[in-house]
């Protein structure tokens, strides 16, 4: 049944990208939640299978994409799109009640979910008072159930310590303190493993037994690659949250900085492999997991400054040339001779232009300007 909620919550998502690409200027306003609730009520009426499921899922799924198209046309996400089985596969239910959460044990908890009844739960956290929970199957075949809640902010230390972090590929996080920090990246044995069975899957017929099960292989392996990364990111956004006043990162755009290079068919890319694999180095040092994880438990201590010339500006006298890094770890000042790791002399200039920045115009979150021109602080929120 958790499953079929899945599905219902699915199909009513893709009915609602399938109705706004038909949508167009001249045909009138884009139906709103009220009326796509209509429009629901008589498809319930109409289709017995879409009645049997909970209406709370399926009317969520509606709220879920009105809030998706709002974020949108915010500009702060993408256009929603097509949800796939297999891939997408959660819930919504809100108006939660205290009595519909339980502990049974110090280890196992129980939910109340509509259809369903009462489900049991690993108790890995305290629940919070929250009044709505998402229920999520991953790749893996794993479920997870997460309470809505927001969660509270750590603490300044107070000390007035300060931090510069640059991120990188060959070392996932440099502190301006000298500490290099990796994110544990799949080894060459998964790798390897990955690999082959994707070759297997690739040539198992489809809706097949033996095409599920290689499906089910390759989503284990990559649940514990995330598992591992998102382990490093919590634990590694803690400890500077707990250990710093203010935590400085370079202002980098990730979604753009990982976009494809193959072009199209009349304007092909070039190096798109080599484009590929720096992408995927990117993605597996969780460059912006890092940045949102600190910015939520670090709020408005967090400054970002402008990226350019950080890798190439001496953290000792301020000369910037591009001779200066002789490698990708080695960094070697031509006009004073200062020597340094790369990463951690391009950190410690992270963090040298946020206190200056903060100097001159106050406590901020993000460094903006263009080059010409002075820096300026701009409020954000996270």
């Amino acid at each position: 049944m958790l499953q079929e909620h899945c599905r219902h919550a699915r199909f009513v998502w893709n009915l609602c990208v399938e109705q706004q690409s038909w949508w167009t200027p001249r045909r009138g306003p884009v139906p709103g939640f009220a009326e796509q609730c209509r429009q629901l009520t008589e498809a319930r009426a109409v289709f017995g299978w879409l009645a049997a499921g909970s209406v709370t899922v399926q009317q969520q799924a509606l709220r879920d994409f009105g809030q998706a198209m709002a974020n949108f046309f915010a500009g702060t996400h993408r256009r929603p799109t097509w949800r796939k089985a297999g891939r997408h596969e959660n819930f919504r239910i809100i108006a939660v009640k205290p009595a519909d959460v339980r502990r049974l044990s110090r280890k196992v908890g129980a939910v109340k979910v509509p259809k369903v009844g009462w489900v049991r739960f690993a108790w890995s956290r305290a629940v919070p008072e929250a009044r709505s929970y998402r229920v999520t199957r991953d790749r893996a075949g794993r479920w997870h159930i997460a309470f809505a809640a927001v969660p509270t902010p750590i603490g300044a230390p107070g000390t007035g310590a300060t931090v510069g972090v640059d991120r990188g590929v060959a070392v996932s996080a440099a502190l301006s303190s000298g500490q290099l920090l990796s994110c544990p990246v799949p080894s060459k044995p998964e790798r390897v493993r990955v690999a082959r069975l994707q070759r297997r899957l690739a040539k198992a017929q489809r809706g097949s037994k033996r095409r599920a099960r290689l499906k089910t292989a390759i989503g284990r392996m990559k649940a514990r690659q995330a598992d591992r990364r998102k382990d490093w990111l919590e634990k590694t956004s803690t400890d500077l949250a707990r250990r710093f006043d203010r935590v400085a990162f370079e202002d980098l755009k990730v979604a753009a900085m990982t976009a494809s290079a193959k072009g199209s068919a009349d304007t092909p890319g070039t190096n798109v492999r080599q484009k590929a694999g720096l992408n995927r180095s990117i993605l597996q040092h969780a460059w912006g997991g890092l940045l949102k994880r600190t910015m939520h438990k670090a709020p408005d201590r967090v400054v970002l400054v402008p990226a350019p010339f950080t890798s190439q500006r001496c953290s000792a006298c301020g000369h910037v040339a591009a001779e200066n890094r002789e490698s990708q770890s080695v960094f070697v000042c031509r006009a004073c001779t200062y020597a340094d790791n790369a990463d951690v002399n391009s950190a410690k200039n992270i963090d040298t232009a946020a206190g200056h920045a903060v100097v001159l115009r106050g406590e901020g979150t993000r460094i903006t300007g263009p080059k010409n021109r002075e820096p300026q602080l701009i409020s954000s929120v996270p």
